[in-house]
């Protein structure tokens, strides 16, 4: 396993992109640097849910920047994550191309309960450690995240569509601020907020705690007015209503503690902070510095150092859930990852930290879930659950993959043609169906001696002859298995050994 000393995280949000850098260190995570870039993604979002091509430039160049400072981390040690606003773009799969090319590394975009999941991570790391229940508040650009939460394990998550970059973009035109525009943006948080009220206050939370941005501006514009002494509370948010329409706009110059990159988004945020407040009966609520990238770093820590990985506990929590066969799900994993070792052999990698080999792993596993809803096109139950399930950890690219490969596993392969014969996903889908075939028989087997192979244009299997005659219901399906590869345009050869050659493949 490689040993990262120094981890990073990019936050791609709707307002802010945020880069955060950390070393390691007995288990925690220390602050190195830190970069933050005002791009306003959402705000370049059109009417048509298309990023324009201004709002494209400053990403980009925001991404160039932290690309510099990234240089050389190699890819493990390096997450970056999108929000909001590259969840709703039509042509988010475009720009994010783009992206990754200027960043150097890969950008996954995340589902919002994943966002509400890695948030509260990082505002429990920030806070002290306590045993009772948080409700941490997140406005952000485009979505707004609740989280309760004990400890360091988020319990409730939910993300609603309103964030300070679109509702003051909505509500408050040319930040234009007054009781009616104020008196509707609440009103619209509040209807967003009807469907999870009962749930959270029926949950109940000892603590209170807003977190990003928008939450961090007001604390010090209430503290510098006089509002406040400490944290947020709704008489000192009260008065900065007041005071913003008094003015009738979000002036730096006419408000203490409001900078001028924070004032086109304020109103927005207040509206929002403020029907929170109202609906879910808050006085006083603490800020944290802990967000969302600092979430994504711990989360990151997890993985590189394999333990804490929250995708390997949402796999099994997925196979308890779907009464997954378990001893079968095991040998179908083992010789799974047995062949795709084979097929990539002589290839530079870890295989603990090969991301590939990890997705591998988890279809190997998770392929079956879907028995649980009908015999009948089970791995097209199980694509769609791991397409559309919330699923902790994952990414949506993630998610995608993991659903095309479980999808692949059996039957014709041109529902999953478009992947592309130079997808590494091949290698997975061939090592996955050869073991499924191969142990269709459900029970622990002596499993004859095998050997494949990769090339450009396909794929190769050889099995001793004489276990291919004892087994013809097998043998069969792999002559079938060859027609199916041939149809997308790939070959998968399968040939018997002889004895002889056999005898001499096993001596050591």
């Amino acid at each position: 396993m490689a040993r990262h000393e120094t981890l990073a995280a990019v936050d791609l949000g709707s307002n802010s992109f945020h880069l955060q850098i950390g070393r390691v260190e007995a288990g925690q995570i220390y602050p190195l640097d830190s970069l933050r870039e005002v791009v306003r993604l959402g705000a370049g979002l059109t009417a048509e849910k298309r990023i324009d091509r201004a709002a494209q430039a400053r990403a980009l160049e925001a991404l160039r920047k932290f690309g510099e400072r990234l240089r050389g981390l190699p890819r493990q040690a390096v997450r970056a994550v999108g929000t909001n606003t590259l969840r709703v773009a039509k042509n988010a799969p475009q720009f994010l191309r783009e992206a990754r090319q200027v960043l150097g590394f890969p950008i996954e975009v995340i589902a919002g309960r994943e966002e509400a999941r890695l948030i509260y991570v990082g505002v429990a790391h920030a806070l002290p450690a306590a045993a009772h229940r948080r409700l941490v508040v997140d406005v952000g650009g485009g979505s707004t995240e609740f989280i309760i939460g004990t400890g360091y394990e988020p319990q409730l998550t939910e993300s609603l569509y309103m964030g300070c970059v679109s509702y003051s973009l909505k509500h408050f035109p040319e930040g234009r601020i007054d009781k009616g525009r104020m008196k509707r943006a609440e009103l619209a948080a509040r209807q967003e907020l009807g469907g999870i009220v009962r749930a959270y206050r029926s949950n109940g939370w000892d603590e209170a705690v807003g977190s990003s941005g928008t939450a961090r501006s007001i604390e010090s514009i209430l503290r510098e007015n006089g509002f406040s002494e400490d944290g947020i509370t709704r008489d000192g948010l009260e008065r900065l209503r007041s005071l913003l329409i008094k003015h009738e706009r979000a002036d730096p110059e006419r408000i203490a503690g409001l900078r001028a990159n924070r004032a086109p988004v304020l109103p927005g945020g207040v509206a929002i902070l403020g029907a929170a407040l109202e609906e879910l009966d808050i006085e006083t609520m603490r800020v944290s510095d802990g967000a969302l990238r600092h979430g994504v770093l711990y989360d990151l820590l997890g993985r590189v150092q394999h333990r804490g990985d929250m995708r390997e506990a949402t796999v099994l929590q997925f196979m308890r859930r779907y009464h997954v066969d378990a001893a079968q799900a095991e040998r179908v994993r083992t010789l799974a990852l047995g062949i795709y070792d084979a097929l990539t052999a002589g290839a530079e990698r870890d295989q603990e930290d090969d991301p590939d080999r990890m997705l591998l792993d988890w279809a190997a596993r998770l392929a079956e879930i879907g028995l649980s809803i009908a015999h009948a096109q089970h791995h097209k139950h199980s694509a769609y659950v791991l397409s559309n399930a919330d699923m902790p950890g994952f990414s949506r690219m993630e998610q995608q993959r993991l659903a095309r490969v479980v999808l692949a596993h059996r039957g014709k392969l041109a529902k999953v043609e478009d992947a592309g014969p130079d997808s590494a996903d091949w290698a997975l889908v061939c090592a996955l169906r050869l073991a499924s075939l191969i142990l269709r028989r459900r029970a622990d087997l002596k499993l004859p001696l095998l050997r494949v192979a990769a090339d450009a244009g396909g794929f190769s299997l050889e099995l001793p002859q004489a276990w291919l005659d004892e087994n013809p219901l097998t043998a069969a399906a792999l002559e079938s298995e060859a027609d199916y590869w041939k149809v997308v345009g790939m070959r998968l050869n399968v040939s018997g050994l002889s004895e002889k050659k056999t005898a001499v493949l096993r001596r050591p």
